[in-house]
């Protein structure tokens, strides 16, 4: 969830000595005192922010924004990605660790960002497009590619930008014009692609002249390769019948491959059987930040007849076994013995961020293989957990000669929620 901004809360979370600097590089307000300033008091700052010139302040928003959203653990960790990359062609061997160190030694997220802004543009961009990926959800992967190396050179990058742009161009009348940028963090390739979108009108200041401007958006494609797993991670937020077409075109592009090999069907069930007893106990590490997991609801499907469903849904918020209350006077009405479990909602509430509160993180877990976790690290950590109670998918072979739901799994996949 995007955190709200303004910038006045900007000057009131930087200190005064790198807003210093970073005011001192673009030559205004060499008239203030920086040092002498108090910290997070800055009306006088913010007035002669005010009476700067709209489009000299507009640009510099824009940067205040940038360093704003990255000024957090997921920021500071693409910041670190990016940086490890750059520095491991370094010829100082600890010069990785060495700023690893500076950014540790700083007081907060915000600083090391404003830091790594100031002093390290190089990792800058690179660590912008991490940063933004990992807050994407609605990701689609694709398995049983070759581990082989990704192409990155100048042509193939191209190839694959025309291909999109040629695709987008004939089927939906967009994409005139496509770049895409690749980027390597730890062992994955990532390639952030921005076709041209239709061209849109909106209304908008200038100058402090108002009117109806066109312009031109882009809209986005995110390629994330993994050669040691052989999988295409992709992120698109358009028609389903995309997606294909992209994995094949990555395919054959960037790893070189004559079409895009068959995806081998998921067998892998996710076992959601244990979760209709009240006594269930869910397993997790003392340190993965989990505090507790609440079942908030629960859907039954009838072996017997085909499409009958149950759902049961509760508040529990006062009472964390209210579905299983509720589950408890439907069997005391009917019998249960010919249903079974084929989807849940899990609430786990949890440390996101360990400067923050803790947050409730919904989980949506569907029969036969259907998740709404994502593969970052905070989706990674929750499926540890759910391997470790038992649920996460596992091969058929496992569970034989056990009553198995009927139902197919649903198409789409809800990012898990965050509150």
């Amino acid at each position: 969830m995007a955190r709200h901004y303004s910038t006045r809360d900007f000057f009131r979370h930087m200190p005064n000595a790198l807003l210093g600097r970073y005011f001192a590089a673009r030559e205004v307000f060499g008239e203030f005192d920086f040092a002498a300033m108090p910290e997070t008091r800055h009306d006088a700052l913010f007035a002669a922010w005010l009476a700067l010139p709209e489009a000299q302040r507009n640009t510099m928003d824009a940067e205040f924004r940038d360093i704003f959203e990255m000024g957090c653990e997921k920021g500071c960790r693409a910041i670190l990605d990016e940086a490890q990359w750059h520095l491991a062609q370094d010829a100082d061997p600890n010069a990785a660790n060495a700023f690893t160190e500076k950014l540790a030694a700083l007081v907060n997220h915000f600083e090391r960002a404003m830091v790594t802004y100031l002093d390290h543009q190089a990792f800058w961009r690179g660590a912008t497009r991490f940063y933004h990926a990992d807050t994407l959800s609605y990701w689609r992967k694709r398995k049983n590619l070759p581990h082989k190396a990704a192409l990155v050179d100048a042509a193939n990058v191209q190839a694959l930008a025309n291909r999109i742009r040629t695709y987008f161009h004939h089927t939906e009348g967009r994409g005139n014009n496509c770049v895409v940028e690749p980027f390597r963090r730890g062992d994955r390739d990532y390639f952030f692609a921005y076709p041209e979108d239709y061209s849109q009108q909106s209304p908008e200041w200038v100058d402090g002249q108002f009117g109806i401007r066109p312009h031109n958006p882009a809209f986005e494609v995110v390629f994330v390769f993994s050669q040691s797993e052989g999988s295409l991670d992709l992120n698109y937020r358009g028609p389903f019948k995309a997606i294909e077409p992209l994995q094949a075109m990555f395919a054959e592009t960037i790893l070189q491959l004559p079409e895009l090999p068959p995806e081998p069907e998921d067998l892998r069930v996710y076992d959601l059987g244990p979760l209709m007893q009240r006594n269930f106990e869910f397993t997790y590490d003392v340190g993965s930040g989990i505090e507790s997991v609440v079942v908030k609801k629960l859907r039954l499907s009838s072996r017997a007849t085909k499409g009958e469903r149950i759902a049961l849904e509760a508040d529990t918020s006062k009472d964390p076994q209210a579905v299983y209350a509720l589950l408890d006077r439907i069997q005391a009405a009917m019998p249960m013995a010919q249903y079974s479990v084929t989807q849940v909602n899990l609430a786990v509430r949890m440390v996101v961020e360990a400067d923050r509160p803790p947050k409730t993180v919904t989980i949506h877990i569907t029969y036969p293989n259907s998740c709404s976790l994502k593969y970052d690290e905070l989706g990674l950590k929750l499926r540890d957990m759910l391997s470790a109670s038992g649920i996460e998918p596992r091969e058929p072979a496992d569970t034989a000669g056990t009553a198995e739901p009927v139902e197919p799994v649903e198409a789409a996949e809800e990012a898990p929620a965050i509150a």
